[in-house]
Formats: C-alpha cells, sequence, structure tokens
C-alpha cells in the first residue's frame, strides 16, 4: 500500500509520512491538481528529502483528472498542476534517488511524461486511469522498447477494473517478453518485493 498526505500539512505532513512507514507502507501518493499545489515549489521540498531519505517512492498524479470532469468549473481543479514538465521534472532532477512514479498516461502531456522518464532514470510511468485501448501509439511504442523496465501495471479501481484494464492490455500490441515486466516484474524491483 501507499500512504497519501496533504502536502500543505508542513511539518505534521512529515510526521505522517513517517507514521506510513512505520504501518509498512511502501510508498506516499499526491494529487497535485487535487491537492492545488506545484511539486517544484520549495515549500514541498522538505517531504521529497524525506521520502528520498526513506526509500520511498512517490506517485504523482499527472495530466487530466476525472475529479470534477463535467462540473462547473470543474469543481475548482486547476489541471496545470498535473503536468509532468516542468513541475515533476524539477523534483526527478533535484531528487535523483527518490523514485518517481507518473501516474496515468498524463494526457494531454503524454510525451513530456515520456521525455521525462526516458531522461531520469528515478522516474516511471504507471498505466492506470486509462484503458489501454485508448493508449496512443507513442505510449505502446515506448513501453516495447526504451521504457520496458519503467512501466507499471495499474487499474484505477473502481473507475477501471483490474479484468476490464487486463482484457484491454491483451488486444494492444504489447510484445510477449514486455508484457510480464509491465504486469508485475517491474514493479517487483521498483518496490523491492523480492
Amino acid at each position: 500500500g501507499f500512504g497519501s498526505v496533504d502536502p500543505w500539512k508542513g511539518a505534521a505532513a512529515l510526521r505522517e509520512i513517517e507514521r506510513c512507514l512505520d504501518l509498512g507502507l511502501r510508498g506516499m501518493k499526491f494529487h497535485p491538481a487535487a491537492q492545488a499545489f506545484y511539486p517544484n515549489d520549495a515549500r514541498f521540498y522538505p517531504i521529497w528529502e524525506l521520502c528520498q531519505r526513506l526509500k520511498m517512492p512517490v506517485i504523482f498524479h499527472t495530466g487530466m483528472t476525472g475529479v470534477g470532469a463535467g462540473s462547473p468549473g470543474g469543481e475548482g481543479i486547476h489541471l496545470k498542476y498535473g503536468r509532468p514538465i516542468p513541475f515533476l521534472d524539477d523534483v526527478a532532477a533535484d531528487f535523483p534517488d527518490m523514485p518517481i512514479i507518473l501516474a496515468h498516461p498524463s494526457f494531454p502531456w503524454q510525451e513530456e511524461a515520456l521525455a521525462i522518464a526516458t531522461h531520469k532514470p528515478n522516474v516511471y510511468i504507471d498505466l492506470s486511469g486509462w484503458s489501454p485501448k485508448y493508449f496512443p501509439k507513442i505510449l505502446v511504442q515506448y513501453a516495447n522498447t526504451l521504457l520496458r523496465h519503467k512501466m507499471l501495471f495499474g487499474s484505477d479501481w473502481p473507475v477501471i477494473a483490474p479484468d476490464r484494464w487486463l482484457a484491454d492490455f491483451e488486444q494492444i500490441d504489447i510484445r510477449p517478453e514486455v508484457r510480464p515486466l509491465i504486469l508485475k516484474e517491474n514493479a517487483i524491483k521498483l518496490l523491492k518485493l523480492a
């Protein structure tokens, strides 16, 4: 499991991250658009410093979010916070020993996410939040080649049930030798489960 804290809580957020580790959680998850913060803001760097020191991977929601979608004003959610460059590229550069997972295909900034994951050894992409049948061609190309060891399974349940995601994943052009990497092996290595 991964924990989550309100990054605006300062020292209380740091204490809660340490408590998450004591509970046996493997990492932390942040949703910059829903939490209205830029990850590269120096006010949040103590959080990343702690996660790096604790060797905790951090997942950041990227791209569009279903939260508030279709509601007047998107319920006040500003999508700009979910853009990978510059906000998460800065964090990846400044905290090279902290594994970073860019959650979702980062629509409409997919190529920014691919660029960061290609450029920064500590950055991974999870494929949750979208049915694989909607993956852009470039995402499938990178998953099969340059980023085959940096792509991770995720369904985003209850929005997309794992069975549906897996059935749709079977229908896309992912190489047979890459499928087990995405579905299991990359996560085992990243989370040090073996």
